[in-house]
């Protein structure tokens, strides 16, 4: 895409990626398995981070595309992305739509594909102007074909929404438009715009499905076409695309080993992903969990995409950068994070835009009444200035509380964890916050690094004090509290590690039994469990006691072979 337009798909991707979850939970075709907002996410991340070589761009989000959704989105932004000019949209578009629709053996009208349609139909019959009431139009035209999605097909209207990967392209082409005439603070929520059409009905019903959604990329070898066409014989939803010497494939199969060895006759997989789609459907029937206040907090908490299913809690993601490669932190798999730190490579990680947190914001209250944020400790980021900045602008009915937690990792997840507990057992907001004020105050976590040096790189530890600290197998204890992460001890292996845990557990029990006793794992999960995990349960068995993975925030800064134990005292409640 001419370079001019670049920054304007950054717009459309942090709008969409604030209401993803909506996407989820809208999400019945071709199966309720509430992942199109997840696919989508990953799919476009890429374009966060452009790049004047728009060849390098399709090729990353070729490597990205998750889904049906996301495949289909990324073919169609393999034509959208070529426009040079304001008057090469409408061919760009054309080009990216015919793409779309190519891609799928069996495409279906009422899905984003009706989308394309109507911003292609809109740009060849208007001249593209560069101002808001043409873009308003734009978009005036786009709504109507998300609204009709359930007239073309059944399922959607059975369910009584629109279609989830329509909605998606929606948010994104709005972003866009929007951005490029330089409306970025004014958009509508979704929830106002589409109104009875975001929540699925009580009397819907999925079947359960079985097998899984596959995604590879392959690098191609010899006869390759004859082979792709092979596989149809053992899957459904089939979709492909080639770019290059490479092959991205999509399909769904009851039999991920017979699919993988056809695939690597073709040649070499570079990338490989399946979700079992039972599990998924399994998962978007219980989707609908309201408490006394909604829970929102920072995924820079131990809390997993899971457990806001299970809970009903917001997540606010950080993004994590490996190489060219950036992802929100609960959708990076981390094994491939701590692997590629143990060979050295250098991981990051950044703050969503505040544009990205105010589209949060704003969505949450226009979905739930009340909304209490535990947010991450302010000495830790900004997230707390940002949020009470925009509170103060837009929340005059007082609807959203928020909490400076002074809290981060297992603690910050902790608190999360059993606030939103409380509020499923509760009538009354005000009591679930003066809940989640006393765990604030009374959780405690103590976090167990294997290696300084992975502090060292983030800047949070001197790489001298940190060299030393690994030549003499220093292991240190780090508490975060309202002034930053302290040390507050300094152990030589795990089994001192684990000493020190049970020591500080013992000190809660003094003033009465925990809640529960969360034990958070880096790369050494089998080892957390098995000997940590078991220890605990033996030594205080009338306590809950679960794994939780490390948040990847705090992954990133504290390394492979981190572990943590969080709790909080039942006094707290």
């Amino acid at each position: 895409m001419f370079p001019a337009f670049q920054d304007h798909t950054i717009l459309g991707v942090e709008r969409l990626a604030a209401w993803s979850d909506v996407l989820d939970g809208i999400n019945v075709f071709p199966v309720a398995d509430g992942d199109t907002g997840r696919n989508l996410r990953i799919s476009l991340t890429p374009l966060r981070y452009p790049s004047k070589d728009r060849e390098d761009i399709i090729h990353q989000l070729l490597l990205s595309a998750r889904g049906n959704s996301g495949n289909i989105a990324v073919r169609f932004l393999s034509g959208f992305l070529m426009a040079d000019s304001i008057e090469g949209l409408p061919g760009a578009a054309k080009s990216g739509r015919d793409q779309a629709w190519q891609a799928v053996v069996d495409p279906k009208p009422g899905t984003m594909l009706t989308v394309f349609d109507a911003l292609v139909d809109f740009l060849e019959v208007n001249r593209f102007e560069v101002n808001r009431e043409y873009v308003s139009n734009i978009i005036v035209h786009l709504e109507k074909a998300v609204k009709a999605t359930p007239e073309l097909l059944p399922k959607l209207k059975l369910a009584g929404v629109v279609d989830s990967g329509a909605l998606g392209m929606y948010l994104f082409l709005e972003g866009f438009f929007g951005s490029l005439v330089g409306e970025k603070e004014l958009f509508r929520p979704i929830t106002a715009v589409f109104k009875d059409q975001l929540e699925v009905s009580p009397s819907f019903e999925e079947e359960m499905e079985q097998g899984f959604c596959v995604d590879t990329v392959v690098k191609l070898g010899d006869n390759t076409n004859e082979k792709i066409g092979r596989l149809s014989e053992h899957c459904e939803s089939l979709l492909v695309t080639a770019h290059k010497d490479f092959f991205k494939v999509h399909l769904h199969t009851n039999d991920t080993t017979r699919v993988r060895d056809l695939i690597e006759s073709m040649g070499n997989v570079v990338q490989w992903a399946d979700d079992h789609i039972g599990t998924q459907v399994k998962d978007f029937k219980r989707r609908d969990k309201q408490g006394a206040i909604h829970i929102m907090t920072d995924a820079a908490g131990s809390v997993t995409r899971e457990d806001s299913c299970e809970l009903g809690i917001t997540l606010l993601d950080s993004y994590v950068i490996l190489d060219d490669k950036s992802l929100p932190e609960t959708l990076f798999p981390p094994s491939e994070i701590y692997k590629s730190m143990r060979e050295g490579v250098r991981v990051t990680t950044s703050q969503a835009s505040v544009f990205e947190r105010h589209q949060c914001y704003q969505r949450v209250l226009s979905q739930y009444q009340r909304v209490l944020y535990l947010c991450v400790g302010s000495v830790f980021t900004g997230n707390y200035d940002v949020v009470m900045d925009w509170k103060r602008k837009n929340d005059s009915a007082s609807r959203l509380t928020v909490i400076d937690t002074a809290a981060a990792s297992g603690r910050l997840g902790a608190i999360a964890i059993a606030t939103a507990r409380y509020s499923a057992e509760t009538d009354d907001p005000d009591a679930v916050i003066e809940f989640a004020k006393r765990a604030v105050h009374g959780c405690e976590e103590y976090i167990f690094l294997d290696k300084l040096k992975y502090l060292a790189a983030g800047g949070r530890a001197s790489k001298s004090g940190a060299f030393l600290g690994d030549t003499f197998h220093v292991k240190p204890v780090i508490s975060p509290t309202a002034q930053g992460a302290k040390i507050v001890g300094v152990e030589k292996s795990g089994k001192g590690q684990l000493r020190f845990a049970i020591k500080k557990l013992r000190d809660c029990l003094e003033k009465g039994p925990p809640l529960f006793v969360m034990l958070e794992y880096s790369d050494n999960r089998a080892w957390v469990n098995d000997t940590v995990k078991k220890q605990i349960q033996e030594l205080f068995p009338s306590t809950e006691v679960f794994l939780q993975p490390l948040s990847l925030t705090s992954g990133v800064h504290m390394g492979p072979g981190t572990w943590g134990v969080a709790f909080l005292p039942k006094q707290s409640s």
